[in-house]
């Protein structure tokens, strides 16, 4: 059976319900759809697991987590993380990536953390909406201007409104584009920008904006956590959704890659959050660089610090995000990655990475002549006079930042949506993998018998995954453990921790004294055992929290 899902739209919460029911029916052997948390509308934050269950338990495999839509306007993310769901279940022998890793390795898919949020921002009027079902939009705002479509026309804009002392200029070019006054610059027609909306208790002078306090989801994580951050909540992990997620991570320690999707201008963002690369870990730095040129080649997305490339001022480093908690204090390899850029795509050079609004007119013209030939009035609507109660005559209009700068046109997603999974595949492929290389059985006489066991990681990711992880003593070594029928252990105890074991990432370049060390791979451990019967045998088991587990098993005599 298969099931047909067209990826040049946008789904919401009851369509996307509808579909990953619709996954879970028709592939019911490989996937399992829960629900994690309730969301304070009371809709349900869907769970999507799939493993081969024939290959052995979910927990005994290296496990690789998605998520998406944490942020309610970043739709290109929910449908990037249904695509992996259709994808895994769909491709499932007939993709020979796709069949080892399902059979292999286990995914744990959350492809739409804020159904709140993601209805506020989908549904007309689009809100410009971060935060999730606490508040409805304009809620949280005690005073000063409440975004609304005050026009009627379903979309929440801008509003150009006349001013002397305004920042703003139509441009000379095209005067539905908007730019900045030169300083010094006089004896011109100007305008100050706003929000579309009313302005609650207004003073007839100042137009006083708040910051929308209702959760941005991604500052409501424990580590490094703080009140002060926009929407970081009333304490970690404080909403719904996040507890939801919570739970997952934690119940599911064998996780060992992460990919966090957001939308703003198609880059993939790794660690640190808080610090210079020269302050990271040299081997967990030079690790990150190496999956990151992968997702480059794949994606087309460069991949960047978000502190040193991201973080425009940074005496004000976020805190409180997921790859917070994640990376540095338990040592997943987390990515974020930001899907989408309007600006490359129409043309515009790339010379910065956040970009609160168009750099110059010359940027402008190239994106606004994109929108409109590409998306029509859904992404930039025509400037409308308006009589405001309050402000008095002005004009509404301008770009639809949601289906503009946040979300690509529907005959692009497919594409973008499939490149950035292929990432995700190669990301999972990646993860650490025990295997029980040998198991020898030496006879000794007297019924005496020395078992050698030799474990190997025949991953690229070490057993631990990162540097952080082993400084932060979270990191679990590999056990070897052994079990007797018909004979009973004499010498060395039957269960025997072996370390952590290097992956080959640790060996990107030929030895080197000034290079990274290397460190072990493989591993053995030895048994000095009794048979007293005749049928008598052992089984050696191999175990890693974030490597898998295997068995083997050997007759003695």
């Amino acid at each position: 059976m298969t099931v047909n899902i067209a990826f040049d739209t946008y789904y919401n919460y009851e369509q996307m319900t509808a579909h990953l029911h619709a996954l879970a029916d028709a592939y019911p052997k490989l996937c399992k759809l829960t629900s994690i948390a309730k969301s304070f509308r009371d809709r349900d934050v869907w769970f999507m697991t799939i493993t081969n269950p024939d290959t052995g338990p979910a927990l005994e495999k290296p496990g690789f987590y998605i998520d998406a839509q944490i942020h309610a306007e970043e739709h290109a993310t929910s449908a990037t993380a249904l695509y992996a769901c259709w994808y895994l279940l769909t491709k499932y022998g007939e993709d020979e990536e796709v069949t080892r890793l399902v059979d292999s390795q286990v995914f744990y898919i959350i492809p739409r953390i804020n159904p709140d949020g993601a209805e506020n921002a989908m549904t007309a009027p689009y809100h410009p909406w971060c935060g999730n079902g606490r508040f409805l939009p304009g809620e949280d705002r005690i005073e000063g201007l409440i975004p609304q479509d005050i026009t009627g026309d379903g979309y929440i804009v801008q509003m150009r409104v006349p001013d002397s002392k305004g920042e703003w200029k139509c441009d000379d070019v095209n005067p539905d584009i908007m730019v900045q006054r030169e300083p010094g610059e006089e004896g011109g027609e100007y305008f100050r920008l706003y929000p579309e909306g009313m302005i609650r208790n207004y003073d007839g002078v100042h137009v006083h904006i708040e910051m929308q306090e209702d959760g941005n989801m991604n500052r409501n994580f424990p580590t490094n956590w703080t009140p002060q951050e926009y929407g970081a909540g009333q304490y970690p992990f404080s909403e719904p959704e996040t507890a939801g997620m919570r739970q997952v991570i934690l119940d599911h320690p064998n996780i060992t890659g992460m990919c966090a999707y957001h939308t703003h201008g198609g880059i993939i963002l790794r660690p640190s959050m808080l610090q210079l690369d020269s302050e990271m870990s040299p081997p967990d730095l030079s690790l990150y660089k190496a999956l990151g040129e992968v997702g480059e080649r794949l994606t087309g997305y460069p991949t960047i610090s978000v502190y040193e490339e991201f973080t425009p001022d940074k005496s004000k480093a976020r805190h409180g995000t997921l790859t917070d908690w994640t990376y540095e204090e338990m040592g997943i390899i987390s990515f974020g990655t930001e899907l989408w850029d309007l600006e490359r795509t129409a043309g515009v050079p790339k010379e910065g990475y956040y970009n609160l609004g168009p750099r110059d007119a010359a940027t402008q013209r190239l994106v606004h002549d994109w929108v409109v030939e590409n998306v029509g009035d859904h992404g930039f609507r025509p400037w409308t006079k308006f009589d405001h109660p309050q402000l008095g005559p002005i004009e509404v209009g301008g770009m639809v930042y949601i289906w503009s700068y946040r979300n690509p046109p529907g005959k692009l997603l497919e594409e973008i949506c499939h490149n950035n999974v292929l990432f995700n595949l190669r990301h999972a492929a990646a993860a650490p993998q025990i295997a029980i290389d040998d198991v020898t059985v030496e006879a000794l006489g007297a019924d005496l018998h020395r078992v050698t066991a030799v474990v190997s990681n025949h991953g690229y990711l070490p057993t631990n995954l990162s540097d952080v992880a082993v400084k932060n003593g979270v990191a679990k070594p590999v056990t070897v453990g052994l079990q007797c029928e018909g004979a009973e252990l004499v010498m060395n105890p039957a269960d025997v921790k072996l370390g952590n074991l290097a992956g080959r990432n640790e060996r990107r370049y030929a030895y080197s004294n000034w290079g990274q060390q290397w460190s072990p791979v493989t591993k053995k451990t030895e048994w000095l055992v009794k048979a007293t019967g005749p049928d008598a045998q052992i089984t050696v088991e191999a175990v890693s929290e974030k490597g898998g587990a295997c068995r083997a098993t050997a007759k003695l005599g």
